[in-house]
């Protein structure tokens, strides 16, 4: 449980700090016979910024209630 909330908590932080990420994807464009043509491109995924911050408060609140002893 620990593990999980400060997960999210990093991850949310991060959404907020950096609104999104990339990553680059290989697609094939042209194939004749042996010869291939590959084009590599690169996509962004946009963190909403109310998701980061849910995020984030979502593992905090986890941390404080998981550490509280009854």
């Amino acid at each position: 449980m620990k593990t999980l909330a400060i997960a999210l908590l990093v991850l949310g932080l991060l959404a907020v700090a950096y609104g999104g990420f990339s990553y680059t994807r290989d697609t094939t464009a042209v194939k004749l016979g042996p010869i291939e043509l590959s084009v590599k491109e690169k996509e962004r995924v946009n963190v909403p910024l109310w998701a980061g911050v849910a995020a984030a408060v979502a593992g905090g609140l986890l941390l404080v209630v998981g550490s509280r002893k009854p």
